[in-house]
C-alpha cells in the first residue's frame, strides 16, 4: 500500500480534518522519530524523555495550536522539528533548575556539526537565538530547522522550497552568522 500524497493531507489537516491529521501523522510517523532521536542524542543526559514520548507531545502539541499553518512539507517538518526541539529544552530547562541543585553553565555549541550533544543551557541559548532568527527572517530559521534538526541536506532543502541549492547554502551561511551574533550577545549578557 503506498503512502497518499502529502500536500492533500497537510490542506486538509489545515482544514480540520481530523482523519487527515491522522494520516499525516502516520505518514511521516518514522521520519518524526528519527528527528526525535537525533534531538535526543544532541541534548545528551539533559533529557529523561524517550523519542516516542517527544514525538508524541509535539503531536499533541500541534494538534492543538491555532494560528501556525502547514503550507507545504518543509514548514510540517520545521515547525515538528521546533516543537520537539522545545520539549527537549523545557525538560532539560526543569531538570536543572536551581530549584533541584542544577545551575546553568554557559558554553558555545558549533552549530556546523550535527551529531554534537549539548549541555541543557546550550540547548535554551539556541532555542532562544532560532527564535530570534525567526523573528528577523522566517526562511532562514527554517533552514536551519531543516538542515539542522531534521537531518535535511541542502539539495532536498533547495527541492522543497523549489530554489537552488547554492541558495540554500548562503541561506545556511547567513543564518549560521546570525546565530553565533544572537549567541554571543545572550553570553555577554550573562
Amino acid at each position: 500500500m503506498t503512502d497518499p500524497p502529502l500536500d492533500p493531507l497537510i490542506t486538509s489537516a489545515e482544514a480540520g480534518d481530523a482523519v487527515a491529521r491522522g494520516q499525516l501523522f502516520h505518514v511521516l510517523y518514522g521520519e518524526l522519530r528519527r528527528i526525535a532521536e537525533r534531538e535526543l542524542r544532541r541534548a545528551g543526559g539533559a533529557s529523561a524523555l524517550s523519542p516516542t514520548t517527544v514525538l508524541h507531545e509535539a503531536y499533541l502539541a500541534m494538534a492543538g495550536r491555532h494560528s501556525t499553518a502547514f503550507v507545504d512539507r518543509p514548514r510540517f517538518m520545521a515547525y515538528a522539528a521546533r516543537a520537539m526541539r522545545g520539549l527537549i529544552i523545557d525538560n532539560a530547562r526543569s531538570r536543572c533548575s536551581l530549584k533541584r541543585g542544577g545551575a546553568f553553565h554557559l558554553t558555545s555549541l558549533r552549530t556546523d556539526v550535527a551529531g554534537l550533544s549539548a549541555e541543557p543551557s546550550e540547548l535554551e541559548h539556541i532555542g532562544e537565538a532560532l527564535d530570534a532568527l525567526g523573528k528577523l527572517d522566517e526562511r532562514l530559521a527554517r533552514v536551519v530547522d531543516l538542515k539542522f534538526f531534521c537531518g535535511f541536506s541542502f539539495a532536498e532543502i533547495a527541492a522543497m522550497h523549489a530554489v537552488s541549492e547554492r541558495t540554500v547554502q548562503r541561506d545556511w551561511d547567513k543564518a549560521r552568522i546570525l546565530l553565533h551574533r544572537f549567541l554571543r550577545k545572550e553570553d555577554a549578557r550573562t
